[in-house]
């Protein structure tokens, strides 16, 4: 079978060293770091409205990035945007020439990078919006860029995980899996971490993309795993969410809501010993990191595909059921909404007092 429909029997089916960890005042990659805990460094006000929203004028799935008082964002109509944290006013816009699909940029060094629907890995100026290199891939990218040192790592549905020299965009390695790469890969102590849609989870050594371990999972995963010292953590497609034992390479536990059972598409935060993330059962759940019980349930009236963010206490999470919702972290009771009136299944990214998210509306949206 083709790469191009093995993906889409995912779809359907669902389907570093480098910055230890984002700055206060940057977000700079999917999750806001290469362990994807999805966690900020910075808080945010206590009491939040909305600061501004852009059109982009097409669907937005891609999570944003925020660096030295730049959003960066990809549209689903190809463009990959720049836009001021503070008036929400333009700096640049780069047409891929495709669209961009999950796909969330990722920014260090002068440059940004992201993937679109065509295959094809952007890096582009961060000063001016200018096409640095493009690299092409054999299938969709829906997986976000990790930068690693001076790799960028990206995942595409031609069944590969590539690193790319992060100046010229150069192939270093590539390595093949047994399914379309959907998930974005999490980078810890010099070693890759990745589930995928062949149902496996695996440890790749990052100097030169050998697999050092595998262990099956028994299903898709459509998630990104969240790293945090000796676990990591993602939820599948076959209702659970599972913890891996970096060390013993061992699953040491898995969760599945005792009252209803849905896949988990959402990529999971860690904090203060708990995961949270959202479930296809519509709702925001708060699991115990060493023991995989579940803390609290947090209901919504649609699938949470978003991935939460996690600052000063409180969870920020998009659900498809056109709300915006800010959560206790401990108790999991809901402080604030905003109704954007359109599905949100990007991921919020929190820098300098403030939280970006697109919509399937087409607007990014900023509170602060």
């Amino acid at each position: 079978m083709g790469s191009r429909a093995s993906g889409l029997l995912c779809l359907l089916a669902v389907c570093v060293s480098g910055p230890s960890a984002a700055q206060p005042s940057s977000w700079p990659q999917f999750r806001g770091n290469p362990r994807l805990t999805g966690i900020a460094s910075a808080d945010v006000p206590a009491t939040l409205s909305l600061k501004w929203t852009y059109q982009a004028g097409e669907t937005i799935e891609s999570s944003a990035s925020i660096v030295d008082g730049a959003v960066y964002v990809g549209a689903g109509n190809g463009d990959l945007l720049s836009i001021d944290l503070a008036s929400g006013k333009l700096r640049w816009k780069y047409g891929t020439g495709s669209q961009i699909g999950e796909s969330s940029p990722a920014v260090g060094d002068g440059l940004v990078y992201v993937g679109d629907l065509a295959g094809v890995v952007h890096a582009v100026r961060v000063r001016d919006g200018a096409r640095a290199w493009t690299y092409t891939t054999g299938g969709e990218v829906k997986s976000s860029p990790v930068l690693a040192g001076e790799l960028v790592l990206i995942g595409s549905y031609d069944t590969h995980l590539y690193a790319l020299d992060a100046k010229t965009g150069k192939l270093r390695w590539k390595l093949r899996t047994d399914g379309p790469v959907h998930a974005t890969a999490a980078v810890q102590n010099g070693t890759i971490y990745l589930g995928g849609c062949d149902e496996r989870f695996r440890a790749i050594r990052l100097t030169d993309g050998r697999v050092i371990y595998q262990i099956p999972l028994g299903a898709y995963t459509g998630a990104s795993p969240a790293v945090d010292g000796l676990h990591a953590y993602v939820g599948t497609f076959n209702d659970d969410v599972v913890a891996v034992n970096l060390r013993t390479k061992r699953i040491v536990w898995r969760y599945r809501d005792p009252d209803r059972e849905f896949p988990y598409y959402s990529s999971a935060a860690l904090v203060d010993g708990r995961l949270i993330v959202g479930g296809r059962d519509k709702a925001v759940h708060a699991i115990d990191a060493a023991t995989g019980k579940g803390a609290w349930k947090f209901a919504t009236r649609a699938r949470v595909d978003s991935s939460p963010a996690v600052a000063g206490g409180r969870v920020f999470v998009g659900s498809s059921d056109g709300k915006f919702y800010v959560l206790d972290a401990q108790t999991g009771r809901k402080t604030w909404e905003y109704e954007v009136g359109d599905a949100l299944t990007a991921s919020p990214a929190i820098a300098g007092g403030r939280i970006v998210i697109g919509a399937q509306d087409g607007r990014v949206y900023c509170f602060g």
